[in-house]
């Protein structure tokens, strides 16, 4: 009877723990790098630089808060050093290996809103709150995606470099600090798209191509598309990559993404993001402000399939999603909202809560 008593105790704080919402953000931050970390047990979601709530050149910075989600407290670490003029950035991505993260990128903007591609890239150690230069990215890159295979291996999948985008995948080797490159993305090149990887499978959708106009300055416009890829794991830096159909036909800028486990399978989770490609204030390319949405996309690697479901609230302008306590719990760390606002919130996606469809509602 007694044990029967703890044992009841023990889950129902496991439950609690699991769906307590977390605080909210010391500050809003959007267009910030995120990962999660773990030291001596506890998890930790990182937030690194990003854009402030005045959205101006002048709110772009280097600051870092740390979560610790157990205790759902914030705490400032040290800023992101950095070998450029400005010392603030926006579209660097970042992942966590065991207590460390791995920054790569991201760009200056300056008053005159000149934007240059960083490439500095650092390992950083939550335990002593420092930064080490890791080897520079071949290309130096921003608006990329970032995803880790064996806990060894870190692709940096398309993005931007200063006047284009590339379609280069770059493999990191976080053992030996060295590059090299890997099979190139099928797609168009894109910045601020969005991916995850789940065993030997990654997946990567939409973003934004440069597209060229007769005798008049270049557009930018959204991409509607999705592909597949397996790594070899005996030559990692292969990658078979195919299409998969896309699961709207209309493509979004900056979702939040993640490779995710659910009771319906395993694949990758998509969040959030806006119809409208837009600069880094939230306002168009087009001159149109840009919305925020709620839709969350899953694809089943298993059943190579579809499914849909709503967040809780309309955000976008992520660079990641980040994993709780199991992988099927996930935080987005700011974001833009409504009106483009700048948010402070940490929303709480419990997938397996949620009311899945096999169809856009």
């Amino acid at each position: 009877m007694r044990l029967s008593f703890y044992l009841i105790f023990f889950f129902s704080l496991v439950s609690f723990r699991a769906f307590t919402a977390p605080n909210l953000l010391p500050e809003p931050v959007t267009n910030n790098a995120v990962a999660k970390v773990t030291l001596d047990d506890q998890a930790y979601a990182l937030s690194f630089m990003g854009l402030g709530a005045d959205k101006t050149h002048k709110a772009v910075h280097n600051k870092v808060w740390a979560l610790n989600l157990a205790t759902n407290r914030w705490q400032q670490k040290s800023s992101v050093p950095s070998t450029l003029p400005l010392k603030g950035r926006l579209a660097s991505i970042a992942v966590g290996i065991g207590s460390k993260a791995y920054v790569f990128g991201g760009y200056t903007v300056a008053e005159d809103h000149s934007e240059i591609s960083s490439p500095d890239n650092f390992v950083y150690d939550l335990k002593t709150d420092s930064y080490q230069f890791i080897a520079p990215t071949p290309v130096p890159t921003d608006d990329a995606v970032a995803l880790v295979y064996q806990n060894r291996y870190i692709y940096l999948i398309s993005g931007w470099h200063n006047d284009g985008n590339v379609n280069l995948v770059q493999m990191y080797n976080v053992e030996t600090n060295q590059w090299r490159q890997a099979s190139p993305f099928l797609g168009e090149p894109v910045f601020g798209h969005a991916g995850g990887i789940w065993g030997n499978n990654l997946l990567v959708c939409d973003g934004v191509k440069v597209k060229a106009q007769h005798l008049v300055r270049r557009t930018f416009s959204s991409v509607a598309a999705c592909y597949s890829g397996q790594i070899d794991p005996q030559a990692p830096f292969k990658i078979d990559w195919r299409k998969v159909e896309h699961p709207t036909g209309e493509g979004r800028y900056r979702m939040a993404a993640s490779g995710a486990k659910l009771t319906q399978g395993v694949g990758v989770v998509f969040a959030g993001g806006s119809l409208n490609p837009y600069n880094y204030n939230g306002i168009g390319y087009n001159g149109v402000p840009s919305e925020a949405s709620r839709d969350i996309w899953f694809y089943n690697f298993e059943r190579q399939v579809w499914q849909f479901a709503k967040a809780p609230k309309a955000t976008m302008d992520h660079r990641g999603l980040v994993p709780t306590f199991n992988m099927s719990e996930y935080l987005i760390l700011g974001g833009m909202g409504k009106n483009q606002e700048v948010l402070n919130s940490v929303t709480h996606l419990a997938l397996n809560n949620l009311d899945w469809q096999s169809s856009v509602k």
